[in-house]
């Protein structure tokens, strides 16, 4: 009897010990933090270096990483990583993908009820997940198909519902649905709208807006979708907030006011406008592009130039966004983060890695940084931080190939870390929380809002902060 009892205890102990979650210790932050600049009690490492040019990725249950590739031919376009010591570094760096690569603009890496989500510019596809394996197998299937042809603004980005449904974005290839036939040769394009646009635009009976699809079927093409919204012209971040249960995105601004209505916009405001858009969004929106802006310093829906607008002529009649951010920054992800392991101020608020721009001349280019945009009872406080700097390595940039990251993707880990990805080199960076959470206060972000002051995050001034192309 006693046999039996120390047999039965000792069972009860296995079987507690095998179904128990014992918490991975933290790894250590490396010393620089990365090269990154992060609020205080905030650290970082770096998981991995160069994985070569990539766009997002997401992290498993079990702390392994995929990211996908921007490579435009063969196959193999995705790369997984896993850390086997727990020192929080990849040790295995292992190119998977069998499906033929299509663009450099193929975005997406999403992880959904136990697939593995992914898509070139024209297919997305999904593979089951096996646990402990890091590799999925078997071929990919198909999900959606893109029956455009290959073209601007292709990427594909999801998002997920809690009903299964899936959302992709499917954007304009122009910047304002423009009708190059009615430039005013004889003026040089000087004219009061020295390009004008299509109207209706013929662009939104099939693009520029999201698109909503069962996440389980096989095969479909965008003609069994369901249009979402319209009026949306590029969006590269996009996410489902399970909190309100509802889509947000941030939309790419368009670009060159100066240089369709030159009579109208100065190059200061073709370097401030229009905003980006962070836009909560609900079946039936319409956000008004090609026909508007929108004005982050009015806060108003402007109509553009080559549709009657002068500056300040307001739209009505369209959907706003919650709030405008800089200009021409190029939001590529957005995270809600539902972790414990940051500060409480942290939980569901709303991560954004920008890109930086490419055309904000002759003033310097803007963005390169992951901002956070705090949430109060369940809407954004309209004012955003800077959460990560010290991608760009420099302090003006002039030319978007001077920067020395961009930052690109978002994903949160099983222990609420925030990985950022960026797009030059493939290097990851695992972000974690290293303070107390409960002192952390309004005082322990100075030092990140003193980075505002930087030639690429702050509203350059008007006549002091032009500079020459090098």
């Amino acid at each position: 009897m006693r046999i039996l009892s120390l047999l039965l205890l000792g069972s009860a102990i296995l079987f507690t010990r095998c179904n128990s979650k014992e918490e991975t210790p933290m790894p250590q932050a490396d010393a620089d933090n990365g090269g990154l600049f992060l609020p205080e009690g905030f650290g970082a490492l770096v998981v991995v270096d160069s994985v070569g040019p990539s766009r997002h990725l997401a992290v498993n249950s079990n702390g392994d990483i995929y990211m996908k590739l921007r490579i435009t031919t063969g196959d193999k376009g995705n790369v997984a990583l896993r850390d086997e010591d727990g020192d929080g570094r990849a040790d295995v760096v292992q190119r998977f993908g069998d499906y033929p690569n299509d663009g450099a603009f193929a975005t997406e890496m999403r992880i959904h009820k136990g697939y593995l989500y992914f898509s070139s510019e024209l297919v997305i596809y999904r593979q089951k997940l096996t646990p402990g394996k890091l590799i999925p197998e078997g071929k990919p299937e198909v999900i959606v198909r893109d029956h455009h042809p290959m073209q601007w603004h292709n990427s594909k980005v999801l998002a997920f519902d809690k009903e299964d449904n899936l959302y992709i974005t499917f954007s304009a290839p122009t910047n304002a649905c423009e009708d190059w036939s009615s430039i005013d040769y004889y003026n040089n394009g000087n004219s009061s709208a020295g390009v004008k646009s299509m109207n209706p635009c013929p662009e939104l009976n099939d693009l520029g807006g999201i698109w909503k699809f069962d996440a389980n079927k096989l095969n479909q093409s965008q003609w069994e979708g369901q249009r979402y919204a319209t009026g949306i012209r590029s969006v590269v971040g996009m996410s489902w907030h399970e909190e309100d249960n509802s889509l947000y995105a941030i939309q790419h601004g368009r670009d060159y006011l100066h240089g369709h209505a030159p009579n109208h916009y100065t190059p200061w405001q073709n370097a401030v406008l229009p905003a980006e858009e962070f836009m909560k969004i609900n079946k039936g929106d319409d956000f008004g592009w090609p026909y508007t802006y929108y004005d982050p310093f009015k806060q108003k829906r402007m109509w553009a130039p080559e549709y009657g607008g002068d500056g300040e002529k307001e739209a009505t009649g369209f959907a706003d966004p919650l709030m405008g951010m800089p200009a021409h920054w190029a939001p590529n992800d957005l995270l809600f983060y539902k972790g414990s392991q940051f500060p409480a101020r942290y939980k569901e608020g709303a991560f954004v890695a920008f890109h930086g721009s490419t055309n904000r001349g002759p003033y310097p280019q803007g963005g390169y940084i992951v901002a956070f945009i705090p949430f109060e009872n369940g809407k954004p406080t309209a004012k955003w931080e800077v959460f990560a700097d010290g991608f760009a390595g420099v302090d003006v940039i002039v030319d978007m190939k001077e920067a020395k990251y961009r930052p690109m993707g978002l994903s949160e880990g099983p222990d609420g870390s925030l990985y950022i990805s960026e797009s030059k080199q493939g290097k990851v960076w695992r972000v974690m929380y290293t303070g107390d959470p409960l002192k952390f206060t309004q005082a322990s972000l100075a030092n990140m809002e003193s980075r505002k002051s930087r030639s690429y995050i702050k509203t350059p001034d008007e006549t002091a902060d032009s500079v020459s192309p090098k």
